[in-house]
């Protein structure tokens, strides 16, 4: 886990961080109802593991960029999670308690039934 950061479980496999300033709060957004559709092919190949990801939102909660931090170990994984996670909407940062462009790590665990 990263040491610089403040993590919050939100969803089963979902873990939200973001940095832990002073007076800042990362962004985040409803798990429930921002969900990843499990590739096809991964599927198929019976592949699990667990992504981590960053992304700067800007103070009206869109995704300006995502970085991939931690491979799955599968590619159709990882772009799955990086697309639909960049898809949500989030719920903007605040610095000192006004909305801001913050960056906010988050891990999303793959898992078969």
């Amino acid at each position: 886990m990263w040491t610089s950061t403040r993590c919050t479980s939100v969803f089963a496999g979902l873990l939200v961080c973001g940095a832990a300033a002073a007076a800042e709060v990362p962004a985040s957004f409803d798990a429930a109802k921002c969900k990843a559709e499990y590739p096809k092919a991964s599927l198929m190949n019976e592949e699990q593991g667990t992504v981590s990801m960053s992304f700067l939102v800007a103070p009206d909660g869109s995704v300006v960029e995502s970085k991939l931090e931690k491979t799955s170990g599968f590619k159709n994984l990882d772009k799955a999670a990086i697309k639909s996670i960049s898809a949500c909407k989030f719920k903007p940062g605040t610095k000192d308690g006004a909305p801001a462009q913050t960056w906010t790590k988050v891990d999303y665990a793959w898992k078969l039934d």
